[in-house]
């Protein structure tokens, strides 16, 4: 007779909640060099139970010290997306459906699909063109909130004038950054948090720093215009994504907002 493995309700529930929080680490660590550090984590550890279930000693006590013994390390490799995490944790609002539902949005095949780049990048190129300075922030999976209400809230949705208009030198909402949300200007004049990173150029003001600050500590993406040459620059997880021509970086944008 086969003796058939027990499978309870709670099996189910303990596989469904693995599978989110694997699936939630690879969409945090999605498009940035951590990810590959993971899938060898991940190898290793695999490897590691086959070699306990197949009562190899010593190979199985090699790896088991190997993974036990850098959990220091993890977290020095991780500490930007380990700091996303609970960045994102702590800034939850459990008070409202619909933000509790937000911060649900990983779950989703597609975070923002609905966000009109090109326009946002239609405004962008006009402001490039007039050196007009502009910092806008787009939100994915990580909630935004905790900034959103240092600034001045806003409920417009995305076109070339709203965006031009904000960031018009006269214009008293053209300091500080400019959040999006599904489409939306949510917000305006915010105050982002700066980068303190020794690696950032000195040519570069607060505006980049603040761009880089704020893609440090969330998974947002930023486009900035710069004021003193009109260069339009793309900062995600920290660092500047390089491109070639606003069709490419449309298609960039494109593709992390996925």
């Amino acid at each position: 007779m086969l003796d058939f493995v027990e499978f309870s309700f709670l099996d189910v529930l303990d596989i469904l909640l693995v599978a989110i929080l694997l699936y939630y680490i690879y969409k945090l660590l999605k498009g940035t060099v951590a990810i590959n550090i993971f899938i060898g984590i991940a190898f290793i550890f695999i490897i590691w139970k086959i070699t306990q279930a197949l009562k190899m000693e010593m190979l199985s006590g090699i790896l088991g010290y190997l993974l036990s013994g850098g959990v220091i390390a993890l977290i020095i490799v991780f500490q930007q997306e380990i700091r996303k995490f609970l960045l994102m944790i702590g800034t939850t609002n459990f008070s409202s459906k619909r933000n509790f539902l937000n911060q649900l949005k990983f779950l989703r095949t597609e975070i923002s699909s609905e966000i009109d780049t090109d326009k946002i990048l239609k405004a962008c190129a006009n402001m490039s063109k007039t050196k007009t300075g502009a910092l806008i922030v787009i939100e994915r999976t990580n909630s935004l909130d905790f900034l959103i209400s240092n600034g001045d809230a806003m409920n417009a949705q995305v076109n070339e004038i709203i965006l031009e208009s904000i960031f018009f030198k006269n214009s008293p909402l053209h300091d500080g950054a400019t959040i999006i949300r599904d489409n939306y200007v949510v917000a305006t004049r915010v105050i982002l948090p700066i980068s303190d990173s020794t690696k950032i150029p000195a040519r570069f003001g607060l505006r980049h720093r603040a761009a880089i600050g704020v893609s440090e500590k969330t998974d947002a993406v930023c486009l900035l215009v710069s004021e003193e040459t009109g260069e339009i620059s793309y900062i995600k997880d920290g660092e500047f994504s390089l491109f070639n021509t606003l069709e490419e970086l449309n298609d960039k944008i494109k593709n992390d907002l996925m």
